[in-house]
């Protein structure tokens, strides 16, 4: 059985000053671009059957300099949507809304935990028949990822708030026997 290997996007202006960002598609800084360059040290090492990755620019631009070759684009995988709270920080949504929680309450105009556990789970239930066949790469983002991990561990959402994922990184899902396993997470390229 093949395994996902897990790939968020490398920096982008919003990702490092800490605002969600979802549907504004925002191209990766200098530094981003770098660090995407440097996890194809570590992927030229394996053959992909498949590799499936979020449709907006910062990912898709992740895989290309890390040299994958996308296969599929999937909305699946897209971010999570946070409808009004897109751009801001969690610090400027807790002055608003004091104790808000993604994981458990979604965002206003955006996506709920329900919502996103129905696209995640779809997306595993197309995943399974290809890892029969080998390793597939999903090249993703921040909280779409720790939802997969989540999903893929077969814990509810809200597990993904316990794990945390920096840009540009690796993580590899996997099997333990016959259990889903968590192999690798959050590496960052070596």
């Amino acid at each position: 059985m093949g395994e996902i290997v897990v790939v968020r996007h490398g920096q982008t202006e919003w990702s490092a000053a800490g605002r969600h960002t979802s549907t504004t598609d925002l191209d990766l800084t200098s530094a981003g671009e770098d660090g995407a360059k440097s996890l194809s040290r570590v992927l030229a090492n394996r053959a992909f059957v498949a590799v499936m990755s979020s449709p907006r620019r910062r990912a898709r631009r992740t895989a290309e300099l890390a040299g994958l070759i996308v296969t599929e684009v999937d909305n699946d995988i897209a971010e999570w949507d946070y409808g009004t709270y897109e751009g801001r920080t969690t610090s400027e949504i807790h002055a608003d809304a004091p104790g808000w929680d993604l994981w458990r309450e979604g965002c206003p105009g955006g996506e709920t935990p329900e919502q996103v556990t129905v696209r995640i789970d779809r997306f595993i239930t197309k995943l399974r028949p290809m890892l029969v066949l080998g390793d597939v790469a999903v090249t993703s983002h921040g909280h779409a990822s720790r939802a997969l991990a989540a999903r893929w561990l077969e814990q509810p959402i809200a597990f993904g708030a316990h794990l945390t994922l920096g840009t540009g990184t690796i993580s590899v899902l996997g099997h333990e026997h016959d259990a889903p396993s968590l192999r690798l997470w959050n590496a960052p390229p070596v």
